[in-house]
């Protein structure tokens, strides 16, 4: 009874023809990832304290916050744009300031905020202020970057070496567009492009390479197992034989970070979403970009001759 598994996402004996959408998924791939740098662009991603500069400041009222009072108050202030906006509980505030200066600008206008909040809503207390200065924040984007061009290389690197060029090309193409439709996801949503978010980028970098790795595995021993089976037979027979692996080990994921989206709070919502997102973007183009990549880029070299007709080749 224990033999096999009791339960199967998807049927062994599976055959989806993948690779006749092969073209249609390139194109349609391509497609997002340009509107997603335009996005990116225009209108722009919602930059966080860490990348834009300034100061947030958390506060609490005695009961439901007026934001409209609370706003007021803050801009009477002339401290330049203020942003006040409801974090999470009804009596909880998060007012954002611009760049102040100097230290000491930065101290003076929090102070002239704290009062004006108190005198506003009496009761009103700041729990957290966090400032980030202009040269900081550029250094901290600028790091952010550097971090993930950094983790695209370190990746090529290692599937060039543990397998043949051409999937170290589908796999390093495949990534760079899946990081694009993450920031094209990230300025459709507005949510706020941070450390946290890059991190997420970052764990799903790793986690759609560790997906391709298996499928690659696969394509490589069946390669040498049907040595006269075309390629594009090849690619959808290791897809399908992987399918239930990468859909389980998906799920799994995906099914530990959604508790973070739907009660992790304003802190973690931002990472969680991120990563539900990659999660399905990473097994999807696993089977939609990076394996038509490998078709095309090894029909010459790794199926040099393909004279035996497939049901001939799975019959020897």
């Amino acid at each position: 009874m224990l033999s096999r598994p009791l339960f199967r996402i998807v049927p062994d004996d599976t055959r989806i023809p993948f690779m006749k959408g092969a073209v249609l998924g390139l194109i349609l791939s391509a497609i997002l990832s340009v509107a997603s740098v335009a996005l990116a662009i225009y209108p722009g991603l919602a930059r966080g304290i860490d990348f834009q500069g300034g100061i947030v400041m958390e506060v609490r009222t005695p009961g439901e916050a007026d934001l409209a009072t609370l706003r007021s108050a803050a801009s009477a202030l002339n401290v330049g744009d203020v942003g006040v906006q409801q974090f999470g509980a009804p009596d909880a505030v998060l007012i954002r300031l611009p760049v102040q200066g100097d230290e000491a600008g930065t101290q003076r206008a929090v102070a002239a905020v704290r009062t004006a909040l108190e005198t506003a809503s009496p009761g009103t207390r700041v729990v957290r202020v966090e400032a980030v200065g202009e040269r900081v924040s550029s250094e901290l984007f600028r790091g952010g970057m550097i971090a993930l061009g950094i983790s695209l290389i370190a990746m090529l690197l290692y599937i060039w070496f543990r397998f043949e060029w051409q999937f170290g090309i589908a796999a390093i193409i495949t990534l760079i567009l899946d990081t694009t439709k993450t920031i094209g996801f990230l300025a459709v949503t507005q949510i706020e492009f941070n450390l946290q978010t890059i991190a997420a980028i970052l764990t799903i970098v790793g986690f759609s390479v560790n997906d391709k790795v298996v499928v690659f595995d696969r394509m490589r021993e069946n390669l040498r197992k049907y040595k006269q089976m075309p390629l594009r037979d090849v690619v959808d027979l290791s897809i399908n034989e992987t399918l239930n692996r990468s859909i389980g080990t998906s799920a799994t994921l995906f099914l530990s970070a959604l508790p973070l989206a739907l009660f992790g709070g304003d802190a973690l919502a931002g990472f969680a979403w991120t990563m539900l997102f990659g999660i399905v973007l990473s097994t999807s183009s696993s089977i939609f970009i990076t394996a038509p990549l490998v078709l095309y880029t090894g029909a010459k070299s790794l199926r040099p001759k393909e004279a035996v007709p497939t049901g001939q080749a799975q019959a020897t």
